[in-house]
């Protein structure tokens, strides 16, 4: 199970939240972006590399085939998805100002 308690908030760095302000949800979004983003890219890899092996083992089967490019394509989709949401929050980031997030990335 999930233990929330064990979550580390990080104290220097890009993503560095002061803990002796008050916690703010902003401040967490923030300071787990860049977790999500990679996460998201790793299983977006996996469920293409998935959807490949799906269709060189369909050994022409139609319906096998066409589930697996269903496969890739939601993929890809997901990865225009991902890619298009990174440069939205680094779009609004430096058009609000907001330089936490503009640091988030580097």
């Amino acid at each position: 199970m999930f233990d929330i308690t064990k979550i580390t908030i990080p104290t220097t760095g890009p993503g560095a939240i002061n803990i002796n302000e008050k916690l703010k949800i902003g401040d967490i979004v923030s300071a787990l972006l860049p977790y999500l983003f990679t996460i998201s890219g790793i299983i977006l890899l996996l469920y293409l590399i998935y959807g490949g092996f799906q269709y060189m083992l369909s050994r022409g089967d139609p319906k096998a085939m066409q589930a697996a490019q269903g496969k890739i394509t939601t993929a890809i989709v997901g990865f225009v998805i991902v890619f298009i949401a990174y440069w939205l929050v680094q779009l609004l980031g430096k058009v609000l100002g907001l330089t936490q997030i503009g640091d988030i990335f580097k």
